[in-house]
């Protein structure tokens, strides 16, 4: 019977204390890689999407809001701007390149978004099928959206008023899906693209109507801006907050702060997870510790009929390390299960998680639990090695 046989059975005596201090670590396991795959997924999510946008310009409002609606689509807008403001901003001088937005609508939760090319060549989206919009009600889908909804190239279905909610429904006109974008990792795969004028046509403002006398009545959402120089990071933002109606958003300022907020939580549940896996470590060397008492005649015949001090030790370090192992591996399991649960029910498919992601740092979790087995084990193994084989024998 070698070694590790010997452990397993040596664990199988007090099979409830087994399950408990298995569970332990388990538990402290779970809570630190759900909490590793989840920030890391957000601050991918969040450092892509933002990802060459330097400036976000919409209502005024919340600024963290207009981040939220504008990139990552997860929060309602703070209002709309006038187009004929919107475009007066994009000839600045300042500006390399302004995206302009119009949102409002959804399709079964997945957001409408009107745009032009600018937006295709800010993200570079590809086409996975079909081509993209050339006239009003033409639309182009995200490679979540047709998985989802299993759609294709040629299928018609009708938007919804708001972002979430498809009981209004636009039943005057359908979108036609003309294009299927590749699968780009960002926002874009949850969203349905297409032309602002198709935006203002379904909301019955007419392509060239005007306001007699007055400025165009169209409007949209938000514009995406690229700086054209280092320089326009102070004078540009600074100029739109305080000469306009509407505000300006720092993308890498709002999603720090936004971090900031979710860090106090991330950093409480991790050392709270810390903590159970110290209670663990104790759990296990009491449970060792206990046990030895009661094993040491069994462990000095053992010597007797020929086996090592080095063998007893082994055995006794194996039993925490076994431990310890079996209740990270399940810890890691479960947390991949959990963070999965947790993004199946997220509102939101843009910012949804996924258990389907997988980090070389969760062997270093793995790692920590046959490490806190080792510090566990090593007093009772000690212990065990240097027992006097004649003066247990005699009281035994």
């Amino acid at each position: 019977m070698n070694l590790i046989t010997i452990s397993w059975k040596s664990l199988q005596f007090n099979r409830l204390t087994f399950f408990l201090n298995v569970l332990l670590i388990a538990f402290g396991t779970g809570i630190l890689t759900l909490l590793l795959l989840g920030s890391t997924q957000a601050g991918e999510k969040l450092k892509g999407n933002a990802n060459g946008i330097d400036l976000v310009v919409g209502a005024k409002g919340s600024p963290l809001q207009l981040i939220l609606s504008s990139i990552y689509f997860i929060d309602f807008p703070t209002g709309n701007i006038s187009l004929d403001d919107a475009q007066d901003l994009a000839r600045n001088p300042m500006v390399k390149r302004a995206v302009p937005l119009a949102l409002g609508d959804n399709y079964a939760g997945f957001r409408i978004v009107g745009t032009d090319t600018s937006y295709i060549n800010l993200y570079n989206l590809k086409l996975k099928q079909g081509r993209f919009w050339r006239k009003d009600f033409d639309v182009v889908i995200g490679s979540e959206v047709a998985k989802i909804k299993k759609l294709k190239v040629g299928d018609k279905f009708n938007g919804s008023h708001g972002l979430s909610s498809d009981e209004d429904v636009h039943e005057g006109n359908q979108n036609t899906i003309t294009g299927i974008l590749e699968s780009s990792g960002n926002s874009t795969d949850n969203l349905v693209l297409t032309s602002i004028e198709s935006i203002w046509n379904m909301h019955g403002i007419e392509k060239d109507h005007k306001q007699s006398g007055h400025q165009s009545k169209k409007e949209i959402t938000s514009l995406l801006i690229q700086y054209r120089s280092r320089m326009s990071i102070v004078l540009f933002p600074m100029m739109v907050n305080k000469s306009t109606s509407m505000q300006a958003a720092s993308p890498a300022k709002e999603s720090a702060r936004l971090f900031s907020l979710i860090g106090v939580g991330v950093q409480t549940a991790k050392w709270f997870a810390l903590f159970v896996m110290l209670i663990s470590a104790i759990s296990i060397f009491v449970t060792l510790y206990n046990s030895l008492k009661d094993r040491m005649y069994d462990l000095a015949l053992m010597r007797v009929m020929g086996a090592s001090q080095l063998k007893i030790f082994m055995i006794i370090m194996l039993e925490g390390i076994i431990l310890t192992g079996i209740g990270s591996v399940i810890g890691v399991f479960l947390g991949h299960v959990f963070l999965h649960i947790i993004g199946y029910f997220q509102d939101s498919p843009q910012a949804r998680l996924s258990g389907f992601y997988f980090m070389p740092e969760e062997l270093h979790l793995v790692a920590g639990g046959f490490f806190i087995g080792i510090m566990a084990a090593i007093l009772p193994a000690i212990q065990a090695y240097r027992a006097d084989i004649s003066k247990t024998i005699s009281i035994g």
